[in-house]
């Protein structure tokens, strides 16, 4: 059977979705995007021009593409509707990553406003994927409000850090109902596969794959990366222990006969 995750109605084969800021170029993420042959595609609305006719960026987007606009910028629920609401009457659909973030050292977005927010989006028929700090009550009011998925952090936005918030999205992995999708500072396709083995639905990337040396082969390290996670995930983990088991038996040696 194959493997085929579902959010709002779609169908989505490729788990990796990919951000489109700090690329050099439109051409480089164009490629990027490409090579790996991603389904889901965040951009934040102030990076959309429709008037222009060569440097908007919907125009290096594939058309196979899920544009799922993101409120970058929000600093509350009511900013973060009003982007919503504009990216949708530009033609960017009903997908939206809802982004709030007040703290401008650390880029942690604002659960509280988040869940304000999620639930006026769901309401109005918006597919809605909340970007948070992994917490298991603020999961639990996302998925109440109408959430189609949950997006906690792995690490700060742009750190390159890897999954450090392992333990706790592990928790939401077990009790949360819908996909939960891990989103910033995964800076190795190393990191990417260790959250899809945990179960994750899927991971979204960006600076990792846009300020590498050759973007478009980061690109697809990281689909790859994502594939072979997801399928050692399904094929089932095995457990850690503290001791030694042996692969081979112990007796029998020459000596013993």
């Amino acid at each position: 059977m194959e493997d085929i995750l579902t959010i709002g109605g779609r169908e989505i084969k490729n788990r990796l979705f990919i951000g489109t800021g700090k690329f050099s170029s439109y051409e480089t993420m164009k490629r990027s995007l490409e090579e790996s042959d991603v389904d889901i595609v965040t951009v934040a609305l102030r990076r959309v021009d429709i008037e222009s006719k060569t440097e908007n960026v919907l125009n290096y987007i594939p058309k196979k593409c899920i544009l799922v606009p993101n409120t970058s910028g929000a600093r509350d629920a009511d900013e973060a509707v009003r982007i919503a609401r504009l990216a949708k009457a530009a033609g960017c659909g009903n997908w939206v990553k809802v982004e709030i973030i007040r703290d401008n050292k650390y880029l942690l977005p604002d659960n509280l406003e988040t869940v304000k927010a999620t639930e006026v989006l769901a309401k109005e028929g918006f597919i809605v994927l909340p970007y948070m700090c992994p917490d298991l009550s603020m999961a639990r009011r996302l998925v109440d409000v109408g959430a189609s998925a949950v997006m906690p952090l792995g690490a700060p936005i742009g750190s390159n850090r890897g999954i450090k918030t392992k333990e706790l999205v592990e928790i939401l992995i077990s009790e949360i109902k819908i996909p939960v999708i891990v989103d910033a500072g995964l800076g190795a396709p190393s990191s990417a596969c260790e959250c899809m083995e945990m179960g994750c639905a899927a991971v979204l990337v960006n600076t990792a794959i846009a300020v590498a040396e050759d973007p478009a082969a980061m690109a697809k390290a990281f689909a790859d990366a994502v594939s072979a996670g997801r399928l050692a995930h399904l094929a089932g983990m095995p457990h850690s222990t503290v001791g030694a088991k042996p692969s081979s038996p112990l007796t029998g040696f020459l000596r013993d006969v």
